[in-house]
């Protein structure tokens, strides 16, 4: 009879203990709320951490912190909220809230593929919201008018365009050097042609054959001339000394 006393009493204090934890409240939330509704969005986002902290599972506090987040022009981070209430949502309302967000999220980042597919599943999960189906509609509007590039086509075409100049200036220079090359070689052989083996002015002239510059030759003709002159000055005084004198007849 003891036996089963004892028994019952451990039965009716574990069934206490687990009455305590399931009864467990966020008593931070409704602090967060209240911060929420004041516009006090960054103390807000302060509490929601903490009760996202204490209750790792649930959807509602990382909902509300992607709210605070996203009042605060931080959309890209709000995301992230987002998409963990998503994951711990249990429910189509919950779903579709935090889809419908994430769908103003990429809205906001231009990012329409991604915001098209968020407002399509909000759609299916509350699908007589017309909030969520305008903006569906203009997902698909915006995206129609800006279709998403495909980066990879884009750099392979930039690196064949690269490729491709690269090539052409190279081919130019070529050109320009075989060009010029030829230009110099034709200027050759024309000035071979006509005898215009110019001299550099600067530079002393060039030896004749024979070894005996220009202006050395010049300067032993002069000689040679001077030289035969003074003979030939020589020679026509002696013939006149040599000569007679014819004087005047007497009358």
């Amino acid at each position: 009879m003891i036996k089963k006393y004892f028994i019952l009493v451990f039965l009716f204090l574990l069934w206490g203990i687990g009455g305590l934890f399931a009864q467990e409240k966020d008593k931070t939330l409704p602090k967060a709320n209240d911060e929420y509704n004041e516009s006090k969005y960054a103390d807000a986002e302060a509490d929601y951490r903490i009760s996202n902290s204490k209750f790792p599972n649930r959807s509602v506090a990382p909902y509300n912190l992607g709210n605070a987040i996203y009042k605060q022009n931080q959309a890209s981070e709000a995301k992230y909220a987002y998409a963990k209430a998503l994951k711990n949502a249990r429910s189509r309302i919950q779903k579709y809230k935090a889809l419908h967000n994430l769908g103003n999220v990429f809205m906001k980042e231009k990012n329409y593929t991604e915001a098209v597919e968020a407002y399509k599943n909000a759609l299916r999960n509350n699908p007589k919201d017309e909030e969520t189906r305008y903006n569906f509609a203009l997902a698909k509007k915006m995206l129609k008018e800006n279709p998403p590039k495909n980066d990879k086509n884009d750099k392979d075409k930039n690196k064949n365009k690269d490729k491709n100049k690269d090539k052409q200036d190279q081919d130019k220079k070529d050109q320009d050097k075989k060009d010029q090359d030829k230009k110099d070689q034709d200027k050759k052989n024309q000035d071979k042609k006509d005898g215009k083996d110019k001299q550099d002015p600067n530079q002393p002239p060039k030896p004749q054959p024979g070894g005996i510059s220009p202006d050395r030759l010049k300067n032993l003709l002069d000689a040679v001339n001077n030289e035969e002159k003074k003979i030939q000055d020589k020679v026509n005084a002696k013939k006149v000394k040599g000569k007679s004198i014819q004087t005047e007849k007497d009358w």
